[in-house]
């Protein structure tokens, strides 16, 4: 393996196609698609500067770098990354990635990142400014996630988040076949035309969470006392702990909690309009 240590490169694609490379202490100032259609490289206490530094690139690690906000859209129509201890204040990062893993990675600035990457691992990661993170991803496993930003996870499938908070709202519609557990959703809107939704010991915080969905699940969730006006036209299975500020007219399905505050069934609720909603004894 080729070692290039210390040095500083510039302008148009400079280390373009490099394989079987190791970058140390590497800058990449301004300038564009630095390390495109690579293969086998790591990087290694490295600095991107410019845009689209790893475009089309394959089998890459990046360990203790930093992208700055001018190395925006750096990782697009990549495979098989694996990324740790990295800070990324650029925007529009990950893009069409198949294989992914962030371990220990804080982006601070990460508003429409991760869009239609698949087979995603995150450990361990911090998202600020981030809307629209996570758009039509397939196959994601998240555990220890803090995320802000609004519009997260929409349109995505086949995703498991564990031990995380997320501050977002309008999050997970249109997507399928996600499981959250052990994690605080905090946000209005909550998973709206969800279908396979489900929830585990999870705290739901914000107005009307939960409504149009398909096929949903609460297990040993609580409700915070905004989160009003829950279950609006879906089809749900909820046993919650503790008290449910209200619901509005679910489609069918059973809802039981401690104590229900309102009960809201009224000319508009939609058939077959047969919800058992109870308060346990």
């Amino acid at each position: 393996m080729e070692i290039i240590k210390d040095k500083v490169f510039g302008g148009e694609r400079p280390l373009y196609r490099s394989h079987d490379l190791r970058l140390e202490n590497v800058v990449v100032t301004a300038g564009e698609s630095a390390v495109k259609e690579s293969r086998d490289v790591e990087a290694t206490g490295c600095r991107f500067e410019g845009k689209y530094p790893f475009w089309c690139a394959d089998r890459f690690v990046i360990r203790d770098c930093l992208f700055t906000e001018g190395a925006r859209a750096a990782i697009w129509y990549s495979r098989n990354l694996a990324m740790s201890s990295t800070v990324v204040e650029a925007p529009k990062m990950f893009r069409e990635v198949d294989g992914l893993e962030l371990t220990d990675v804080k982006l601070p600035n990460a508003a429409e990142t991760l869009w239609h990457c698949k087979n995603v691992k995150l450990r361990n990661v911090e998202a600020n400014g981030a809307d629209y993170i996570f758009m039509h991803c397939q196959n994601v496993e998240i555990d220890n996630l803090t995320l802000n930003g609004n519009y997260s996870f929409q349109y995505c499938k086949n995703v498991t988040i564990r031990n995380s908070v997320l501050n977002t709202k309008d999050a997970f519609w249109n997507t399928e076949n996600v499981t959250v557990i052990d994690s605080v959703l905090n946000g209005e809107y909550l998973a709206w035309y969800s279908k396979r939704l489900t929830l585990i010991n999870c705290q739901i915080i914000e107005t009307q969470p939960l409504c149009y969905a398909q096929d949903l699940k609460l297990r040993g969730c609580r409700m915070a006392p905004d989160a009003d006006l829950a279950f609006e036209y879906s089809e749900v299975d909820a046993q919650i702990e503790g008290r449910v500020t209200s619901v509005k007219n679910p489609t069918s399905g059973h809802i039981v909690a401690d104590s229900i505050g309102e009960i809201i069934l009224d000319q508009n609720v939609k058939q077959p309009a047969n919800c058992v909603i109870e308060v346990r004894n």
